[in-house]
């Protein structure tokens, strides 16, 4: 039965001198890729890790990421990826909600992990912390893993078994584990390479953070299936971004659309030659109509596409395609993924009927087997086979589909219903801003109050008086925010809005 590690093999054997990864000034070919995922399977398992147990992976986005978490599935453990930002607190969450017994972090994130043993030493007892690498805090599983022999390492596992565990992103608090086994990221592989028509000898550049589903599941491991050719950044920087489409001739990439926004106002756009990008795709947070437009301008020969999906779904959702984007750009997706049910439904369960709102729910081979030791919340988002999404959508008579908000985050103001993200894509384009963020405040008369959180753009000062002005002629008159307030926004790494933080801050 085919399984995440034993494809690696497949592909390792049929392409041991094709490039797999790219990390800095190194490239690691699919036979020594896969050697090396075999050295420290096998001292991993030396260590006492059995199939089923987790392991939590704390590490930037580097070749030695890729390497541990290839060697954690091929020992048949569960890996549970994390972000490399994370504090003591947050470590000491993600290993005891997964009762992890391994921990493999990144050199750079040594300082975090050796604080977190220090502030949690009866939980640091029972796990062993183990470097990806040389650094101050800990031991280096690679030099421990040199002196073995590169022997294949077979280990009897299921297409079944329980593979990964993704934490959602934490929009409405502490993140839960998304658990996943071979067979549904396999085919978030097969659906993956139907929508955005991943090839053979494709060269793909990471820059999104790899423990995210989008990078993960949606690209990362399937690049791996299909032979491609893996280019990782641990960090978003554009000019770099630039010049890795031109020297490694990248012809697939994901990043949010911010990341986009500051591509295009790099000074040295103009003179990299990007003709190789064949697919460009984002997703994660809307992309603002005057930013689509400049992407098709800078990339001509290149096909852009959103994919708008959770990571409960693997991730799997909508996707809006290139005509589809040049088309609307403000939509959400206009066709569900590959292989995938989608059905907004209103409060009633039916579906909705064009010009309606209701939630998005979806259903398919890629959907999470649940949350990690959560039966009570796994039963309130999987309901019949159907995953409840939260997302609020309106659908037009087109079939474009518009998240207009999330359930939780819907404002009801004067006996209206205002959908936040509406409010935000249609003053998103407000000259004097960057970011915006709807939320709202109790009001006596009104129930709710809507306040915008803005951050200026350069130079920009933007003022209740000018955002009103601006939003009279995009949104009615109950829409329009009644109160302005100047602060940074927070997101997550994956570029969603981080509401609850908001709220806690200004409400």
């Amino acid at each position: 039965m085919p399984t995440l590690p034993g494809i690696l093999r497949t592909t390792a054997h049929a392409y041991p001198d094709r490039p797999a990864l790219t990390f800095e000034s190194h490239t690691t070919t699919y036979g020594e890729f896969d050697a090396k995922v075999d050295q420290l399977a096998a001292e991993l398992i030396a260590r006492g890790v059995t199939p089923g147990d987790r392991i939590v992976i704390v590490s930037l986005n580097t070749d030695a990421f890729a390497i541990g978490a290839y060697a954690g599935l091929r020992a048949g453990a569960i890996i549970a990826p994390v972000n490399p930002k994370s504090a003591s607190a947050e470590i000491e969450h993600f290993i005891t909600d997964t009762s992890a017994t391994v921990l493999l972090f990144g050199p750079d994130c040594a300082g975090p992990v050796s604080a977190w043993a220090g502030d949690h030493p009866e939980t640091a007892a029972g796990v062993s912390a183990l470097s990806l690498g040389p650094a101050e805090f800990g031991e280096d599983v690679f030099a421990a893993a040199s002196g073995r022999l590169a022997e294949e390492v077979n280990l009897d596992i299921a297409e079944d078994g329980d593979a990964v565990i993704i934490y959602t992103s934490g929009t409405t608090g502490k993140p839960k584990g998304a658990l996943f086994d071979h067979h549904r990221i396999i085919w978030v592989g097969v659906n993956t390479t139907l929508a955005f028509g991943l090839r053979l000898h494709d060269r793909i550049l990471h820059v999104a953070p790899l423990y995210h589903s989008a990078a993960l599941n949606l690209l990362f491991f399937p690049g791996m299936m299909a032979g491609a050719h893996q280019v990782i950044h641990s960090t978003f920087d554009p000019e770099a971004v630039l010049a890795a489409f031109e020297e490694h001739q990248i012809s697939v990439f994901f990043g949010v659309p911010t990341m986009y926004a500051f591509l295009l106002r790099a000074p040295g756009l103009s003179s990299r030659d990007t003709s190789s990008l064949r697919v460009a795709i984002y997703g994660a947070a809307p992309m603002p109509s005057t930013v689509a437009e400049r992407i098709f301008e800078a990339f001509p020969h290149t096909e852009i596409i959103q994919a708008c999906g959770q990571t409960e779904g693997g991730p799997g959702g909508i996707i809006l395609t290139h005509d589809d984007v040049k088309q609307k750009p403000s939509a959400s997706g206009r066709f569900p993924i590959p292989n995938t049910e989608v059905r907004i439904v209103g409060a009633d369960g039916e579906d909705t009927q064009p010009g309606e709102v209701g939630e998005m729910i979806m259903r398919g081979e890629t959907m999470m087997k649940g949350y990690w030791g959560r039966p009570d919340a796994t039963a309130q988002t999987i309901v019949d086979g159907w995953v409840h999404t939260g997302d609020l959508v309106l659908v037009d008579d087109e079939g474009f589909m518009t998240i207009v908000d999330r359930l939780k985050d819907m404002i009801i103001t004067g006996g209206h219903n205002v959908y936040s993200a509406e409010v935000e894509n249609a003053l998103a384009a407000y000259p004097e801003i960057i970011d915006i963020a709807i939320i709202s405040r109790p009001n006596e008369d009104w129930g709710e109050s809507i306040v915008a959180v803005v951050t200026p753009a350069q130079n920009g000062q933007p003022t209740l008086e000018g955002l009103k002005e601006f939003a009279q002629p995009r949104l009615s008159s109950y829409k329009i925010p009644r109160e302005i307030v100047i602060s940074e926004i927070p997101r997550n790494p994956s570029g969603k809005i981080q509401k609850h933080k908001i709220r806690e801050r200004f409400q």
